[in-house]
C-alpha cells in the first residue's frame, strides 16, 4: 500500500512575509497620535470655525449698524454696512422713551429668580426621579413629561384669572410664580444624574447616616454643577427675552425688555433705527453676563463631559 505524500492544497495561500522594515514601523507608530494629546486644527478648520463666527456675530453687527443710523439711511437700498455716528443719540432716545431703566432692573429680577428656582427644583426633583424609589414615581414622572405637550396659550385665560384673585395683576410676581420649574429642567436634571451619579455614592452616604437632604446637598449638587449651570443658562435667557406671558400680564409702566421694545414699534411710523438702539440695550446685559461667567459656564459643561 503506497501513501501520498504531503502537497500543501493549491488554494490555501503561503504566509506573506512582513515586507514592512524596522524603519517604516517606528515612523507609522510616531504619527499616531497618543492618549489624551491634542491635534493641531489644519487650514480647512480655522477657515470653517472662522465662517461659523461671522454668521454668528453678523446679526449683532447688524442691530449695532442700524442703531447708529437713522430711519431713513436704514430703509434704503442697499442698506448700510457701516456704522454711524447716531449710536449715542438714539440709544438715549430709546432709554427714556421705552422707560428701559425699569425694563432692565424688572428683566434682572424676573430672570434671576426663575433661574434660581428652576435650578433648585429642578435639581430636586431630577434627583429623586433617578435615585430615589417611591411609590408612583413613573407615573409622575410621564405627568411632568405629559406637561410639555401642552400649548402655553391653553393655559393664559386661566392663569390670567389666578393672578387676578391673587392681586398680581401688572406686578412681576405674575410673571415669576408661573414659571418657578419647568418640565424640561427637571427630564434634563434627571437624564443627567442618572448616568453621572453612581448609586454608591448615595449608598455611602446611606451607610454614614446622612439623610436625603444631607445627600442632596453633600454628594448631588457637586456632581449636578454642570448639569446646573446648563440649566441656568438656557433658563436664564428664556425667561429675558420671554414675551408673551408678561406682554399679557403687565402693562407699560412696569414693563420687562421684550414689553418695552413695543412701545418703541407703537408709532404709525416705525423708527427702525430706534427700535435696533432698544434692542441692542436689551441685549448688552446677556453679552456681559456670558463674558463674565462663559468661561465658569464652558469648564463646568467640559467637566461634566470628561470621565474617569
Amino acid at each position: 500500500m503506497t501513501t501520498d505524500t504531503a502537497r500543501p492544497r493549491a488554494d490555501v495561500p503561503e504566509p506573506i512575509a512582513d515586507t514592512v522594515s524596522p524603519t517604516s514601523r517606528r515612523l507609522r507608530m510616531s504619527l499616531r497620535p497618543k492618549a489624551g494629546q491634542q491635534q493641531k486644527a489644519g487650514p480647512v478648520a480655522y477657515i470653517l470655525l472662522g465662517l461659523a463666527a461671522l454668521f454668528s456675530l453678523f446679526p449683532l453687527y447688524w442691530t449695532m449698524v442700524a442703531a447708529s443710523t437713522d430711519n431713513t439711511r436704514v430703509s434704503q437700498t442697499p442698506p448700510p454696512f457701516l456704522p454711524g455716528p447716531n449710536l449715542f443719540k438714539n440709544l438715549s432716545a430709546a432709554w427714556q422713551d421705552a422707560a428701559m431703566g425699569t425694563a432692565l432692573v424688572n428683566s434682572f429680577i424676573v430672570a434671576t429668580t426663575i433661574a434660581l428656582s428652576t435650578v433648585l427644583f429642578a435639581t430636586l426633583a431630577g434627583f429623586a426621579f433617578a435615585k430615589l424609589r417611591f411609590r408612583g414615581r413613573n407615573i409622575l414622572l410621564m405627568l411632568v413629561i405629559g406637561t410639555m405637550l401642552v400649548p402655553p396659550q391653553l393655559s393664559v385665560v386661566p392663569l390670567f384669572m389666578m393672578m387676578t384673585e391673587l392681586g398680581w395683576g401688572q406686578k412681576l410676581p405674575a410673571v415669576i410664580f408661573p414659571t418657578l420649574v419647568s418640565a424640561v429642567g427637571v427630564f434634563f436634571m434627571r437624564q443627567y444624574l442618572l448616568e453621572a451619579l453612581p448609586d454608591e455614592l448615595i449608598e455611602a452616604g446611606r451607610v454614614d447616616g446622612a439623610h436625603s437632604l444631607r445627600i442632596f446637598w453633600s454628594v448631588v449638587l457637586p456632581v449636578a454643577r454642570p448639569a446646573m449651570a446648563v440649566i441656568f443658562m438656557i433658563t436664564f435667557v428664556h425667561a429675558w427675552n420671554d414675551f408673551f406671558w408678561p406682554f399679557i400680564v403687565l402693562d407699560m409702566t412696569n414693563p420687562t425688555i421684550p414689553v418695552a421694545l413695543t412701545q418703541l414699534s407703537a408709532g404709525y411710523v416705525r423708527d427702525q433705527s430706534l427700535i435696533m438702539a432698544g434692542a441692542l440695550l436689551g441685549t448688552l446685559p446677556l453679552l456681559v453676563m456670558f463674558i463674565a461667567f462663559g468661561k465658569q459656564i464652558v469648564g463646568g459643561i467640559m467637566q461634566g463631559a470628561v470621565k474617569g
